[in-house]
């Protein structure tokens, strides 16, 4: 990194006139926060220079790298919260979520862990709050919902944001959420399960796919008028929406789901398409 830089004048005095001195940090970024950078920054320790006082955080998401994706910082050598200031000749990493390894003696950069399985999805996530649903998450999503409600909606229900739009979750507000890197709905559904690591909280077919309610049993002679002459005759077992009164039974479109579900399962050990088809 060099020595110490002085200042423009040359003196021991700075100069008013002088421009502001240029401070230099070295940054390291690893493993998929290097999605959020240019080729030439990826993978590799750069310089960064600077003018200005600046928090990490706010260092950090000048890169393009949303807070939310951020799990640990290193600050020559101690870990760091987002409020540290950086200074000349410090040397950076940041690390992304840990799934697997135990950093409680480090300095955890939110109170509660990522992997919470509630979540709020922005409008292009339709598909994938479908499929959440489908596996048992508690997945809020609304076509209309505006960014600002979202915001509010993740900050003071704890939920996890999903999103394909990174400037959201720059959002001081967000603590805990995702930039959703894949654009097919399987494939993201395959990304959301490993990346959270939660395959062991799947419990499918217990929420309305229609609107995230809670699904109850509940008896046939109870929604009988609701159904159509062939349910009646051929379906006893049913089970009903808390919220919307969405009537399902195992129709046609059952055997399909339960390969979807599994599809979705099967991706634990490996990568790769589903060949199932989504559902209609």
């Amino acid at each position: 990194m060099g020595g110490d830089i002085k200042n423009r004048s040359g003196t021991g005095c700075p100069d008013p006139a002088a421009p502001a001195e240029e401070s230099l940090a070295q940054f390291r970024f690893y493993e998929e926060l290097n999605d959020f950078l240019p080729a030439d920054r990826r993978k590799t320790a750069f310089i960064h220079t600077f003018t200005r006082r600046a928090s990490i955080k706010d260092m950090i998401e000048s890169f393009g790298v949303p807070h939310t994706e951020v799990e640990l910082i290193i600050v020559n050598g101690r870990s760091v919260d987002f409020s540290h200031i950086v200074t000349d000749q410090d040397h950076i990493s940041v690390y992304p979520v840990f799934e697997s390894i135990d950093i409680r003696p480090l300095l955890r950069l939110r109170p509660a862990p990522l992997r919470c399985p509630t979540f709020v999805l922005d409008t292009q996530l339709g598909r994938l709050a479908r499929y959440l649903r489908l596996l048992g998450f508690d997945s809020l999503y609304r076509n209309d919902y505006h960014d600002d409600e979202i915001a509010r909606i993740s900050s003071e229900q704890h939920r996890i944001l999903l999103t394909r739009d990174r400037r959201l979750l720059q959002r001081s507000i967000i603590t805990h959420g995702y930039f959703v890197r894949a654009t097919d709905p399987l494939q993201q559904v395959d990304e959301v399960l490993k990346r959270l690591d939660l395959y062991n909280d799947i419990e499918p077919l217990s929420r309305c796919i229609r609107c995230n309610g809670i699904l109850t049993e509940v008896d046939k002679d109870a929604v009988i008028e609701r159904l159509e002459p062939k349910t009646k005759r051929y379906f006893n077992q049913f089970r009903i929406c808390r919220d919307c009164d969405q009537i399902y039974w195992k129709g046609s479109h059952f055997s399909k789901m339960i390969a979807l579900i599994d599809g979705f399962r099967n991706q634990r050990d490996h990568d790769g398409l589903h060949e199932t088809h989504p559902m209609g």
